[in-house]
């Protein structure tokens, strides 16, 4: 298990465009994916699951992967977060 903490840069946070590449991102990855905020953890590959945190701008998320590719997959969830949603 492979587990980091990030600052959600953009300040709408994980509405549907940026929560869709955030989804997308995830399903390249074999490992199984969550993200957690205030101890709520839901499925990464879940777009109802992660819109329903209400992830804002400026809250801190963990993203935790368990399988094969966790920490490629986790790294480069990190970044598209760190860089707001633009690739």
């Amino acid at each position: 298990m492979y587990i980091k903490d990030v600052e959600v840069q953009n300040q709408v946070g994980l509405h549907a465009r940026p929560a869709t590449f955030f989804i997308q991102k995830a399903n390249e990855f074999k490992s199984s994916i969550w993200v957690e905020k205030d101890e709520r953890r839901v499925n990464a590959k879940s777009l109802l699951g992660v819109l329903s945190l209400g992830i804002v701008g400026e809250n801190q998320i963990k993203i935790i992967a368990d399988g094969t590719d966790e920490q490629e997959a986790v790294e480069a969830l990190v970044k598209l977060v760190e860089t707001g949603f633009t690739e």
